[in-house]
């Protein structure tokens, strides 16, 4: 069934550049935790432990984040 156009999503897309260099698109934050006086702040700080969640179950580390933007 096709969406309404007036849906809206319960993720806001950000792209995220690594202090290597490395460049990854797409990542998908809740909505809930955006906004407010920090605005996009804490979408950092949820990425950050994502990254440190995937790096766990890896093995691998990850490297530093350096800007995180909304795509």
């Amino acid at each position: 069934m096709a969406r309404k156009p007036g849906s809206k999503s319960e993720f806001v897309l950000f792209d995220v550049l690594y202090e290597d260099g490395a460049r990854r698109s797409n990542r998908r934050v809740p909505k809930e935790i955006l906004g407010g006086l920090d605005g996009d702040e804490p979408a950092r700080a949820f990425l950050e432990a994502l990254d440190r969640e995937i790096a766990a179950r890896s093995g691998q580390t990850m490297a530093a984040i350096k800007v995180v933007r909304r795509s």
